[in-house]
């Protein structure tokens, strides 16, 4: 897992490139990874936020990096929160605190993975082509001026 602390900027994000800790930076594509193994289905008894949950790591980047111990262990994950969310009591703080570290181990969040110096490249928006510049002298012709 990463270091502790706040979280690092993304490397577009930093200003002071001349300062070098050292620690290099992994990057890879967001979106599903092309060499996703079979996995196992989500449980159906699970919850519906956990099914959701297990399933989105399917479709994340960080998922390049996962092993057949990672998988298992978001099964793991989904399955204690499924339990949790299923439960008639209030959440336990200890709970949500264990899951929490669990899903972090995971780098599920973007404050994860860069605290683990791993960077999903995020998909550009398609830019449309700019509004055709109408020449002034053209368009006061059109309006009789």
């Amino acid at each position: 897992m990463g270091a502790h602390g706040p979280i690092p900027k993304r490397s577009e994000e930093r200003r002071r490139r001349n300062k070098s800790d050292d620690v290099e930076l992994t990057a890879a594509p967001s979106g599903p990874p092309p060499d996703l193994p079979d996995l196992p289905e989500p449980d159906p008894n699970w919850h519906e936020i956990a099914t959701e949950w297990y399933l989105s790591l399917r479709e994340s980047g960080q998922a390049a990096f996962y092993q057949p111990s990672d998988w298992a262990m978001a099964r793991y994950a989904a399955e204690l929160m499924s339990r949790g969310l299923a439960s008639d009591r209030p959440p336990n703080g200890q709970f949500i605190a264990a899951l929490n570290s669990v899903m972090s181990s995971l780098l599920t969040t973007e404050g994860d993975r860069r605290r683990a110096r791993i960077e999903l490249e995020r998909k550009q928006p398609a830019r449309k082509a700019p509004a055709s510049v109408t020449a002034i002298a053209d368009y006061q012709s059109r309006i009789g001026g």
